[in-house]
């Protein structure tokens, strides 16, 4: 995901950002030390997504939802 997300810079703000919006509380106090999200978020994405949790993401379905968020946070003018 990183790999796709770094060949789209104009993604990396909104990247960022929904790290930062879905990174679970505390997450500096537990490993792997990185903003991500719970488990309970990461299957509910994948179910939603995929239809199942035993799927792993698609790198272009990151990249769309990406653009989703960046597109629904300009027109919410934040």
């Amino acid at each position: 995901m990183a790999i796709a997300v770094l060949g789209r810079p104009s993604l990396w703000p909104t990247a960022l950002r929904t790290a930062r919006r879905t990174a679970t509380p505390g997450w500096w106090h537990r490993r792997p030390f990185l903003p991500v999200p719970s488990g309970d978020y990461l299957r509910f994405r994948l179910v939603t997504q995929y239809g199942e949790t035993d799927r792993r993401p698609d790198p272009a379905d990151v990249l769309d939802y990406l653009a989703w968020c960046r597109d629904w946070d300009r027109a919410a003018g934040s």
